[in-house]
């Protein structure tokens, strides 16, 4: 099965950070294998009906973030992984999502106990191997 890009309208993220979010998990997931190909800019924007200059955006920040690379005259393609930023960055980016997360939790009254059951059940959704 070929990896899928959605967008989803009216959504609080912007398309662009969509697109990076998807292609980081697929990534991550295995679902997207190193040295894959992912659609040209204009191709990827044409499936999903939006501006390639919001596709460019994205593939740049995949690129910088170190999960796509480019190939002159080839495209972008799945970047054997490495570790771009220190640990001590990765966790400060991290713990910024979780202060986020935090703050909803409690203006949304949930209980923590069930905030962590759902990260749980979405670490296992999300690292599942792709042939499942």
């Amino acid at each position: 099965m070929a990896f899928t890009i959605r967008i989803v309208a009216g959504s609080t993220a912007p398309i662009y950070r969509q697109i990076v979010d998807q292609v980081t998990r697929g990534v991550a997931s295995g679902e997207l294998s190193v040295g894959e190909s992912v659609p040209s800019v204009r191709q990827l924007a044409r499936e999903l009906v939006i501006n390639p200059n919001t596709v460019a955006k994205a593939y740049a920040e995949l690129v910088d973030s170190g999960f796509l690379e480019t190939q002159a005259g080839k495209g972008f393609f799945v970047a054997k992984r490495r570790q771009v930023y220190t640990k001590a960055e990765r966790l400060r980016r991290i713990d910024e999502s979780i202060d986020q997360l935090v703050n909803q939790t409690l203006a949304l009254d949930i209980e923590p106990e069930e905030i962590v059951q759902r990260l749980l059940e979405r670490f296992e959704k999300n690292l599942k191997p792709a042939s499942e």
